[in-house]
This record gives structure tokens, sequence and C-alpha cells, in this order.
């Protein structure tokens, strides 16, 4: 599976319940600015990892050979021996560490090294949670989780509408500072999600930190089946259509198809696509979303070691030919930016807000064949006309800061607003 990121889904409409604004989900996540070493330690001298397939396993092996520049070898094998040992024989709170949460350390612990906050060892409970994610249905309070590269923690970039999170009053921008009493710091954002994640009916604390606010707020929280209903659209004034994209999951391609064709049954004029706050999502469903959008021609391409090219191309059966916005801000990452610079790209649209966040990297999530998995960087991708946003995003043709105060005051959305004058224009 290519990955592009990972957090948690959104909501949808049901059929015939289409919202007439439309925009309660997705653009809450730019209200507020700022935005889951290992030899296996089984007292065996090394062993071998073996890709087939796609599945990583391991296999046993008696011989000390060990490729060139292997961090797995004698010396290293050696060393962790001792170090068990020193923990088995010093360390105070021993007894309470089980083997299994050494060696899920040691496999974290190489992933890591690779200084690379996008390549990471599951464990099994987080490798569930990622499957879970990407397959449009999870247990979890129904938010949104972002990093913030401001405070450097995960942040709140949306809620679902009528779910947990946004019952208990969490509100986009609100910086993850506890998970059940355990701070967030040093975590990356996998790991941080996972622990939020849980049984359905159970509880999990929040403890956040939101501008504004004297002290810590605390939050507790049911958690609930959610089916993730990534896409949500509505008719606004002079028929401009609006499609509001929170992820780009598993069920993402379907629900856009089906929100595009019910606005053009609707005599749609213009359309407006809010991806602010979305953080991306995976290869195929923002290239089939591309597809119903672009001309003929490449959507993005990306390489792998060694120089090898991959491009994705839209065949320009579903061109779109009205006048076209895109609403991006600071959290718009990853697939978004995919989509965004396709468009601008093409020159079919206009990108408004601020600049994207620069992710233009991919990962392949591989399972281990044990319940546990990683997820790797393995390419980095370029847009259309072959620009790298990695670390630098993707540049509106109209820049304009979101006003929060506007909104906060009266719901007042000054993007949106700007994309809804330039579309008039345009009609």
């Amino acid at each position: 599976m290519n990955d592009i990121e990972q957090t948690d889904p959104g909501k949808m409409p049901e059929d015939g319940n289409k919202k007439k604004s439309g925009r309660a989900g997705a653009y809450i996540g730019g209200l507020v600015t700022g935005a889951f070493v290992s030899c296996v330690i089984m007292i065996i001298i090394s062993f071998v990892v073996i890709k087939n397939g796609g599945v990583l396993v391991s296999s046993g092996n008696s011989g000390t050979e060990q490729s060139t520049g292997s961090a797995i070898n004698d010396t290293s094998t050696a060393k962790l021996q001792r170090l068990e040992n020193m923990i088995s024989s010093e360390y105070y709170y021993s007894d309470d560490v089980t083997t299994e949460q050494k060696q899920d350390g040691l496999y974290k612990g190489l992933l890591e090294s690779l200084g690379d906050k996008y390549s990471e060892y599951y464990d099994e409970d987080e490798y569930s949670a990622i499957q879970q994610e990407t397959a449009g249905v999870f247990y979890g309070i129904g938010a949104y989780v972002s990093w913030n590269d401001k405070y450097d923690a995960p942040a709140i970039s949306g809620t679902m509408k009528d779910g947990p999170a946004e019952k208990a009053g969490l509100l986009a921008g609100d910086i993850i500072y506890k998970v059940d009493g355990e701070e967030t710091m040093g975590s990356d954002l996998d790991t941080v999600v996972s622990k939020i994640h849980g049984d359905e009916g159970t509880n999990v604390h929040l403890t956040v930190y939101r501008e504004g606010e004297t002290d810590y707020l605390e939050f507790d929280i049911t958690r609930a089946k959610v089916d993730t209903d990534t896409v949500s659209y509505g008719m606004q004034d002079n028929n401009i259509g609006y499609i509001a994209i929170e992820e780009f999951d598993n069920v993402t391609a379907d629900q856009f198809k089906t929100a595009l064709q019910s606005l053009e049954d609707d005599g749609m004029k213009a359309l407006i696509i809010d991806l602010r706050g979305n953080p991306g999502g995976n290869v195929t469903t923002v290239t089939e979303i591309a597809e119903q959008l672009l001309p003929k021609g490449l959507i993005f391409y990306y390489e792998e070691r060694g120089g090898k090219r991959t491009d994705y191309n839209a065949t320009g059966d579903h061109e779109f030919t009205l006048p076209l916005a895109v609403l991006v801000n600071e959290y718009s990452a990853s697939a978004s930016e995919i989509l965004a610079g396709a468009i601008q790209d093409s020159g079919i649209g206009t990108i408004i807000g601020t600049q994207t966040y620069g992710k233009g990297v991919v990962q392949t999530v591989f399972s281990l064949g044990d319940g546990t998995g990683v997820k790797i960087t393995t390419a980095a991708y370029y847009t259309r006309n072959g620009r790298s946003i990695n670390h630098e995003g993707i540049t509106p043709d109209v820049v304009l800061e979101f006003d929060s105060d506007a909104y906060m005051a009266d719901g007042t959305d000054n993007q949106f607003d700007k994309a809804v004058e330039i579309m008039e224009k345009e009609m």
C-alpha cells in the first residue's frame, strides 16, 4: 500500500441531506493558525530479513557474516545483550517491562535512527489502527489530528459533526499536551493517534492547550465507531458548488464522484474544492479524484531509490471545464498538495489561501507477517510540471490569510468569500 499521510478521518452528510452551506467540516482546520534498532533480541546470533511479495518476514541464521554497513552484527548483538543484562540486574522497574515491550523498543529505535519522521515501526495495536483508518472505519473520538510545527506537537485540525470530540468541546487548533496523563512530547503523530484510538465505549482523557486560555483544558471523551465519510458538499448561492474533502481514504473517491455528479445534476456553474485541514491520504484515491477534473496528461510522478520513475496520468475523459477554485492552508499536505499542484500546473483552477505544508515524499506500509508493520519513505513525488514541493509547499495563486477574528465574531470565512468572488467573475 502506497501511503502519503495518515490521520483521523471525517464525516459526510447522508444522500438527500446535503448541507446548504456544506462548509462546517473541512475549513474548520484553518480557523486557528499553527496546525507512529533493531535486531531481534531472541538471543540468536543474527537473522536475515527477506522481502517476499511485499511482506517482510524474518528467519533465523546461525552464521555470523553480515552485509556491509549492517547495524546488525556480532558487535551490536553482543552490546544489546549486555544492555539487556544490565536492565535485568540493575533497572529498578525491570519486573514491569515485558520482553515484547523491549523488542518493540528495539524495532522502533531502528526506524527512529533514520531521522525521518515519516518512517516508523508499528506494533500490533498501531498496525491494526492504521489498517482501520485506511479502510475507512475505526474506533476513536471523531477528530482529525495533524502535526503542529509551531509547537512541535500533535493538534486537533478539525472535528466531525456530531462526533464525540465535537460534543466534548474540542476545537481546531487545540494542542494535544497529554493523552491519558502521558505527555505527547517526543512522540510521533501515529503513536499519539494510536493512543487516542481504542475500543468502542471506552474513555480517553485529553489534556490540551488552547491559545487564549490561561490553563490547560481537560476532556473526557467516550470512543465510538466512526464511519469515515470524508466528503461533504452543497450548492451555494448563484449555483456555485462546494465540495470539502477531509482526507483521501479508500472511500473518498466514490464519495467525491457522488458529490460532483449531484452538483452537476443540480445545475452547478462553478465549483469550490476545500482542502483546508486535509492532511493527505493514499495515492490511488487522489489520482482517481484528479481523473475527474484534469485534462489529459500527467497528474504527478514519483521517483524511487535508484531513479525509477512512476507516472500517474489522467485520460482527460472527465476534464472539468467550469470555473474552479481550490482552498488550501498550512494543514493541506501530501495528497492535498498533489491535487492542488496538478490543478495549478494544468491551469484549470485558482488556488486560494496560504502556503501548504510541504510534504513531497511517499511512504509504503509493509506487513511484517506477525501482526506488526513498518512504514518507510520509498519515493519523492513531483507535480505535473516537475516541481518538488517537499519542505516548500504549494504557493497559492491568491495568497490570503484566514481571518479567524471575523469568523469567531460572525462566521465570516474570508477565504471562502474570496473564492466565491473569483468564481462569480469567471462564470
